[in-house]
């Protein structure tokens, strides 16, 4: 069979001017609505202020209030956000290109499981007090490398990577991690149990700048990283064997944007605790609105990410004032219900 250079997939499924100009304005309503989301997040809070005066505050500093609350409190927390949100939704988006499966996500493969394991196991054995607030980062990435490389292995047969056999024992590996933070949090101190289970609920109330500026350089280069591989995605959605006749070299693809997905989702879920949903909803709907080409998928489902966690902590933060609840509950009611709604739309024949 005749093999095409790799730069021969960038035709497939090349779009015309009206196409561009497509893209161009799907993007550019994304970066408002985030923008948008932005202000609002900035605004809402025990302490209100109001839109129009927040570009004043920043630009000249006053009131002094104000702007240590906006700059120290707010703003910090929305970076995270957009962080995680954009990291989630992306290793969603990587997990179901190599798996063709639009359900597939961090938390469903057990890679969230294994980073949270790691994380608990280094808030139980108290690692912060030996290397320092780098513990709980390097033990979430750790844990998803680790659940990464052994469905990895259980997945090679003579050398190539079976997807399908990916798929089940990242299932089953999932209930094994869940199983196992049962496990920890019943032979857990009763010191560490109610920060461990308000951890595994997800919360973005983060301290450490060093802490968010890790979540924010690892999200963007995520980014960076699997937008080189866009076209090899594309590819892999014909399947592995019309892939590699494509010139792809499917199992180094697979093998890096594995490590792609496992950095992201540990990262994430070692700042920011497990939030469900984000991978697998994010992407699913950007599909729908955009199409399945990873050129304007990939961004848009990062900006669409950004935008979904940052207004749902905003709801989590404001809802019942004084106090806050855990995000991770406000992304899963959200996403089910929204998740139902579509499906039951689908099922009439509605498309969006």
């Amino acid at each position: 069979m005749k093999v095409l250079h790799p730069a021969r997939v960038l035709s497939f499924n090349m779009t015309n001017m009206t196409g561009h100009i497509r893209w161009m304005t799907i993007l550019l309503l994304l970066l408002a609505g985030l923008a948008l989301t932005i202000l609002f997040s900035l605004s809402l809070g025990t302490e209100n202020i109001s839109v129009w005066q927040i570009p004043e505050i920043f630009l000249h500093r006053k009131p002094v209030m104000d702007y240590q609350i906006l700059s120290l409190l707010k703003l910090p927390r929305i970076i995270l956000a957009i962080s995680v949100g954009g990291a989630l939704s992306l290793s969603g988006l990587i997990l179901q290109g190599v798996y063709r499966n639009p359900l597939v996500e961090p938390y469903t493969l057990g890679i969230s499981g294994g980073a949270a394991l790691g994380v608990c196991l280094a808030l139980m054995f108290r690692l912060q007090t030996t290397i320092g607030s780098i513990a709980n980062p390097l033990a979430g990435f750790a844990g998803a490398l680790i659940i990464i490389l052994v469905i990895y292995l259980f997945s090679l047969r003579k050398g190539n990577v079976q997807i399908t056999s990916m798929l089940l024992t990242g299932v089953m590996i999932s209930f094994i991690t869940s199983s196992l933070l049962m496990l920890i949090m019943a032979l857990s101190r009763i010191e560490d149990l109610h920060g461990i289970v308000f951890w595994t609920m997800g919360s973005l109330d983060e301290p450490s700048p060093w802490l968010i500026t890790i979540a924010a350089v690892t999200s963007v280069s995520g980014l960076l990283i699997t937008s080189l591989f866009v076209h090899s995605l594309n590819a892999l959605r014909l399947g592995k064997e019309p892939a590699r006749h494509l010139g792809i070299n499917t199992n180094r693809t697979i093998r890096v944007l594995f490590i792609v997905a496992s950095l992201l989702t540990g990262v994430s879920v070692a700042v920011a605790g497990v939030i469900g949903f984000v991978g697998l909803l994010v992407p699913h709907i950007m599909r729908r609105l955009t199409g399945s080409d990873y050129r304007l998928l990939l961004p848009a489902s990062f900006i669409a990410g950004a935008i979904y966690l940052t207004a749902s902590d905003t709801i989590a933060r404001t809802i019942i004032q004084p106090n806050e609840l855990p995000v991770g509950v406000i992304t899963g009611l959200l996403g089910g219900s929204l998740f139902l709604w579509l499906q039951q739309k689908e099922n009439k024949g509605w498309k969006i």
